[in-house]
């Protein structure tokens, strides 16, 4: 994940055109169930979620097209590019993977309002242990639990944690794994990462970035999210 320069100066959060503007606003689908962000990290408070399926405006996105600014039924933000799929040309593709086809222009970001709890969140996720695996389009269809993601096909069977399972998970903590990207529904974990039994068969979990998840054994993809 991109780690962002932010300064503390002022009381308002800028954003500039940081390359020539190329087009005007564009429309964009969730893979999945998707975060709207008061910024551009994973660290940043929730403030709306985009329904799979649903369209968002896309008004810009970050050098490298990992984070865009988003409008979505009244709530603007900043969702993670790889589950913001697009039209390009005859294809359907995420965001961060066909950029120059859809015509995005690039903003920057600057947070004036940052708190000292920010930064110390921020300095957590740049000593991250890895990235969530994206598998909203282009990842292999055997690693996606999440059969709204791309339809039922290909789509693994999904193995449903119970009640009981969920809260063994949340009743045992472990130490939290710092990963990068979006904590969502079928997002793959990777595989060097260590995670613990659960009392269910065919599921196992983890801490990530302080959210307890359950995971597939067979897939290492994430089924449910705590809380």
């Amino acid at each position: 994940m991109t780690i962002i320069k932010r300064t503390l100066a002022g009381s308002a959060i800028a954003l500039a055109v940081a390359a020539p503007a190329i087009a005007q606003a564009a429309d964009a689908t969730a893979a999945t169930d998707l975060n709207v962000r008061s910024g551009p990290g994973a660290w940043y408070e929730s403030v709306g979620v985009i329904p799979a399926g649903e369209m968002a405006t896309i008004e810009g996105c970050l050098d490298g097209y990992e984070w865009c600014q988003v409008s979505y039924d009244g709530t603007d933000g900043w969702s993670y590019a790889p589950y913001l799929t697009v039209q390009a040309g005859d294809n359907v593709a995420t965001i961060d993977t066909q950029p120059e086809q859809v015509e995005i222009k690039t903003v920057t970001y600057v947070n004036q309002e940052e708190t000292d709890e920010d930064k110390g969140v921020a300095a957590i996720a740049g000593g991250t242990a890895g990235a969530l695996i994206a598998y909203a389009l282009g990842g292999p269809t055997t690693a996606i639990v999440a059969s709204g993601l791309l339809g039922s096909a290909g789509a693994a069977e999904v193995v449903e944690p119970t009640t009981e399972t969920m809260t063994y998970i949340q009743s045992n903590p472990v130490e939290p794994v710092n990963l990068s990207g979006e904590i969502v529904v079928g997002a793959g974990i990777p595989a060097e990462i260590v995670t613990y039994e659960t009392p269910q068969d065919g599921l196992r979990y983890l801490n990530i970035n302080g959210q307890y998840v359950a995971i597939d054994a067979e897939t290492n993809a994430i089924v449910r999210i705590a809380g």
